[in-house]
C-alpha cells in the first residue's frame, strides 16, 4: 500500500516522527513501532478514498489479514467529555456494526469488568506491552480495540469526537486506527447521514428520519459506529 501521502493528525507529529509505510514490521521491530505508535498518539491518514466520507480520517495496514485475528476484544470506551454514560452507547453501537462487518468476532470488555481499569491505566507503559501472551489469554482474544470518546455534545447541536485503536495482540502491531470528529452542523456529515439513511432502507431495516438522526444521540451514534465500523474492510471489499 502506498502511504506517501500519509496525512499525520497534528503538527508536531509531523516533526518528531519520520515518514511510516503500511507494512508489516519485522519481529524484531513490532515492539519499538508500537510503543511509539501508542505513546504518541493517533495515526491516520492511510486510508483510501471510500464512499463513507472517512478518507483520510482512518490507518489500516492493508498488508494485515484481519480476519486472522478470530477475536477481538472490545473495550468500554473512556470518555473525556462531561457525559458518563455516552460511553456506553456509543461502544454497544460500535459492537453491533463491527459484527455487521463479519469480520472477527468481539468479546466486550465494560468498564465494570476489573481488566477495564487495569487496560486504561497501564496499557501505555513499557511493563504492559511485554505481556501480550497474558493479554491474550486474560482475553481470550488476538486483537484489542479500545479508544476514548474526545468530545461530546448533545446539543445546542449533535457531536461526537472519537479516538480508537486495534491492536494485533499476536505480535504487537498497530493495524487500524481512526480518529473524527462528526458534527451535525456540518454539510458533509449532513450528506452522509442523508447515504446512511438510504442505506438502511436497502438493507431492509426499519427506515432512519434524517432529523432524527440529527438531533438524538442514540440514533447519531449509530450514524457515528456504521461510518466507523465500515473502514475495517478494504474499499474494494465493502
Amino acid at each position: 500500500m502506498d502511504c506517501s501521502d500519509t496525512r499525520l493528525g497534528r503538527s508536531e507529529e509531523r516533526q518528531t516522527r519520520s515518514p511510516r509505510t503500511c507494512s508489516t514490521a519485522s519481529a524484531g521491530s513490532w515492539f519499538p513501532t508500537l510503543l511509539a505508535a501508542v505513546l504518541l498518539g493517533p495515526i491516520v491518514g492511510c486510508g483510501s478514498n471510500n464512499d463513507n466520507g472517512m478518507a483520510g480520517a482512518f490507518f489500516l495496514d492493508r498488508n494485515k489479514d484481519l480476519t486472522s485475528l478470530s477475536r477481538v476484544a472490545l473495550v468500554e470506551l473512556d470518555n473525556t467529555s462531561a457525559y458518563p454514560r455516552i460511553s456506553e452507547e456509543i461502544t454497544h453501537a460500535l459492537y453491533l456494526e463491527i459484527q455487521k462487518q463479519q469480520i472477527f468476532g468481539l468479546t466486550l470488555v465494560q468498564r465494570d469488568d476489573p481488566a477495564w481499569k487495569s487496560l486504561q491505566e497501564n496499557f501505555d507503559t513499557l511493563q504492559a506491552m511485554r505481556q501480550l501472551v497474558v493479554l491474550r489469554e486474560t482475553l481470550r482474544s488476538n486483537g484489542l480495540l479500545l479508544g476514548t470518546i474526545t468530545q461530546y455534545q448533545p446539543y445546542p447541536h449533535m457531536v461526537i469526537g472519537l479516538r480508537l485503536k486495534l491492536l494485533d495482540l499476536t505480535d504487537g502491531q498497530l493495524i487500524w486506527a481512526s480518529e473524527q470528529i462528526w458534527d451535525s452542523t456540518d454539510r458533509n456529515i449532513q450528506r452522509r447521514i442523508k447515504r446512511y439513511h438510504r442505506s438502511q432502507l436497502r438493507s431492509g431495516n426499519a427506515p432512519l428520519n434524517e432529523e432524527l438522526a440529527i438531533v438524538s444521540s442514540l440514533n447519531f451514534c449509530k450514524f457515528v459506529a456504521y461510518e466507523v465500523a465500515a473502514t475495517l474492510q478494504p474499499p474494494s471489499e465493502r
